[in-house]
């Protein structure tokens, strides 16, 4: 059986199925390896790594340019690939070059469609129907590989699910999602029944269905970088999805079946915890959509030595399913130090030994609400479904439970100090 799980998505726009489309005919900025973009804290670089997927050469060579070249600190994003920050502005020609040195850019003209989720623990667990790196090289290798694939949005996502329904959670724009002794379902959008896809056909259906959308969105004349914007365009399935279920692979942290998983705090590491990851490797890094890494074959005694160079390696924290723009110093229109305030706040409910403030720590660890702290009201990188929503306001925060089945009582302001019981609080919201 397959199940879909509540997780963490990609940054996901605001538009709910059948919404107003928002405003699509500026040119998609969306941040490449090439193509950067210009923070206050310098140059960002997005390195697309498709399933996450990295050898122990490829993980060196971006801690050496994170060190040679930006800010020595490397930042995950929620579509398992690496940002590099503090840039200067004539960097790009040798990133560049660092990169296609060790196989990261395959194609200059088509890095930035590179958008490819797997679910980490494939093939390592018997939880999966399908190890599906096999997929996610296929897919990639033939997306650089089309003419017609470099029209898409640097923000359009591909997602290829094992069959325990983590990346299918994540509301790609194509969701291939494998099953157990049966066709494989392509799940468009957001869509509540799949197509299924006859087998040894899996990645070619998900071309295919890429491809229909762009032709489909010409021949209408209509603007959309994402298929639940236009959830019309192309035909529905006819195979209804499974039902939701409890989220336990996604996002855990420490010893699993396979391998290990850690966590970083806000998808951030510096250079020298970068390379105690690849120390502690067996060959193989797998980031995860969850700003996490999955460690293939290596032994829970490895634990230790990356929970002392400042990995989250015990499961059931506050840290669990929270996450923060990147707000002041690196954003002119962040209203706070967004990350400095919620990693207090964080680390005040997970310390707790009891009372409303430890809620926030054991809530999320025991299905408490995802957290999102933004700078401003654009909220960068906010979850999906129903979620916490911590905005700044310039005199403190803002706390809602958002999402579209949301029953909750009147957003709370508060001053930072009170920040922590009322996050607490609306993470234990049921309703």
């Amino acid at each position: 059986m397959i199940c879909m799980l509540a997780a963490m998505p990609p940054t996901p726009d605001v538009t709910a199925p059948g919404a107003a489309v928002p405003d699509r005919g500026r040119a998609d900025a969306c941040p490449g390896a090439l193509r950067l973009h210009t923070a206050d804290d310098g140059g960002l670089a997005r390195v697309r790594l498709p399933g996450g997927l990295l050898t122990v050469r490829q993980a060196i060579a971006l801690a050496e340019a994170s060190q040679a070249l930006g800010d020595g600190e490397l930042e995950t994003t929620s579509r398992g690939n690496v940002q590099l920050r503090g840039l200067a502005p004539d960097c790009g020609a040798e990133l560049g070059e660092r990169l296609r040195a060790v196989g990261l850019l395959p194609s200059d003209t088509h890095e930035r469609v590179r958008n490819i989720v797997a679910s980490p623990l494939a093939g390592l667990d018997t939880l999966g129907n399908a190890d599906v790196q096999a997929w996610v090289r296929e897919l990639d290798a033939r997306l650089c590989a089309s003419d017609w694939a470099a029209g898409l949005s640097g923000k359009f996502l591909f997602a290829l699910d094992d069959g325990r329904g983590d990346v299918a959670a994540l509301d790609a724009d194509v969701t291939l999602i494998a099953a157990r002794g049966g066709p494989a379902l392509l799940r468009l959008g957001r869509a509540e029944h799949g197509h299924p896809v006859e087998a040894g056909q899996e990645v070619t259906a998900v071309l295919d269905a890429a491809r229909a959308f762009l032709d489909a969105l010409r021949g209408s004349g209509r603007k959309a970088w994402h298929l639940r914007e236009v959830p019309d365009l192309l035909p529905a399935g006819t195979v209804p999805l499974p039902t939701a279920c409890v989220p336990s692979a996604s996002g855990s942290v420490g010893a699993l079946p396979g391998g290990l998983s850690v966590g970083m705090r806000f998808g951030r590491a510096s250079a020298a915890q970068w390379r105690a990851l690849v120390a502690a490797s067996a060959g193989e890094l797998r980031l995860t959509p969850w700003r996490g890494a999955v460690l293939p074959g290596v032994p829970a005694d490895r634990l230790p030595a990356l929970a002392a160079a400042g990995f989250r390696t015990e499961p059931g924290s506050a840290w669990e399913r929270a996450t923060a723009c990147t707000g002041l110093p690196g954003c002119a229109k962040s209203l706070a130090d967004v990350r400095a305030d919620a990693a207090r706040a964080l680390d005040t409910g997970a310390g707790a030994g009891s009372g409303a403030v430890s809620g926030a720590g054991a809530g999320a660890g025991t299905g408490g609400l995802p957290v999102h702290w933004s700078g401003c009201e654009r909220r960068c990188g906010h979850p999906a479904g129903r979620w916490v929503d911590v905005l700044a306001t310039g005199h403190g925060y803002r706390v809602t439970v958002n999402g579209p089945t949301t029953t909750a009582g009147a957003p709370v302001d508060v001053r930072n100090e009170e920040m922590a019981e009322a996050v607490a609080e609306a993470r234990r919201t049921t309703k």
